[in-house]
């Protein structure tokens, strides 16, 4: 196992290109790892059963250290189940069966080319050692962020009442629907080719006025209690689009996911439906049909996520902001002082 630091880098790097880790980490910080291929592969009932020191991977032709004297021929390798999960875990914890399947199937090749480099002196060659210095760094930082991640999820049940109670309105959902009346009506192309400048202008003035007098004319009959859907539709032909006009069911929603020029259609009571909400994407008209406020026992899950990023986030300025870096433009060609961190402090 005198191979598995290098073959662990070898590992990381081989499948840079793959499918990145899909989590909280930020990307930058992520190492790259095996592709899935299939989340629903299981290890066997008998894994489990398996003693720490029994074989789980028989390598032949790759000898260990102690018999780098004998021809490959007469080299085995063995890596026990304890190895070989000390060796998944530090690739990626709680790692799925399917990618521990393809590092056991990679990791061989590995360590006989990883041998075959050492025989022929790479390992002494400057490319490596500062191939494996990068490499070095980049894991640390991974590691760093990686315990950083860890002490950031201890959120104290207080933390979160706090935040709860502070961001009380964050947690209220509606079910909506919504009337989209666009900003003007289509404009006949062939015409336009031909008309002056300041008759192109009265025409999109006029074409706006009307679809302004449309948005309250389809406000007043969703008031005097016609279907959503009809007058969505009605709004498109009126805009002459051709286009399948979209759903006015906005199903339930957040308040946060609305634009904040909307938000107010929150404080309308069930059954209200609210003045026409215009803004430089068009006309609206929406409809509350129920509202709710999530529990602190609803809401804790997502708040932890929250406070988690915010404290990683901290964490992590406090490291790099202190930092600050000049690169030469004469050598990298750029007009100013950039720096080579992502650091708003840098010169």
């Amino acid at each position: 196992m005198r191979h598995l630091p290098v073959c662990l880098l070898l590992l990381t790097f081989a499948f840079a290109q793959q499918e990145p880790l899909q989590n909280t980490v930020p990307p930058e910080y992520r190492p790259p790892i095996l592709r899935d291929d299939d989340d629903h592969q299981v290890l066997p009932a008998s894994a489990s059963k398996l003693a720490p020191d029994a074989a789980v991977i028989t390598i032949k032709g790759v000898c260990p250290p102690a018999d780098h004297g004998l021809s490959r021929a007469a080299c085995e390798t063995v890596i026990t189940r304890a190895q070989f999960e000390q060796l998944t875990d530090a690739l990626l914890t709680n790692m799925k069966a399917s990618r521990k399947r393809q590092v056991a199937d990679a990791y061989p090749g590995l360590l006989a080319m990883a041998q075959e480099a050492e025989a022929r002196g790479l390992d002494k060659s400057s490319r490596f050692r500062e191939r494996l210095a990068f490499a070095r760094v980049q894991i640390l930082s991974q590691e760093l962020v990686r315990q950083i991640d860890e002490e950031s999820a201890n959120i104290p049940a207080k933390d979160i009442e706090d935040y709860y109670q502070a961001h009380a309105d964050a947690f209220a959902t509606a079910t909506l629907e919504r009337i989209f009346v666009p900003l003007h009506k289509s404009l006949n192309s062939a015409s336009n080719n031909k008309a002056s400048a300041e008759i192109l202008e009265a025409q999109r003035k006029e074409a706006e006025d009307a679809m302004t007098r449309m948005a309250e004319t389809l406000r007043a009959r969703a008031v005097a209690g016609e279907s959503f859907l009809a007058l969505q539709k009605e709004a498109y032909t009126a805009a002459g689009l051709i286009d399948v006009p979209p759903n006015p069911s906005l199903g339930q929603v957040r308040l946060a996911s609305l634009p904040p020029h909307h938000t107010t259609v929150f404080d309308m009571n069930p059954g209200e439906i609210s003045p026409v909400v215009s803004d430089s994407t068009g006309h609206y008209i929406y409809k509350l049909d129920t509202k709710n406020v999530e529990t602190l026992n609803e809401a804790s899950d997502g708040i932890r996520k929250i406070l988690q990023n915010q404290r990683r986030e901290v964490a992590i300025q406090a490291v790099q902001k202190p930092v600050t870096s000049e690169l030469n433009p004469a050598y990298f060609g750029l007009p100013d002082k950039r720096s080579g961190l992502q650091n708003p402090k840098s010169k």
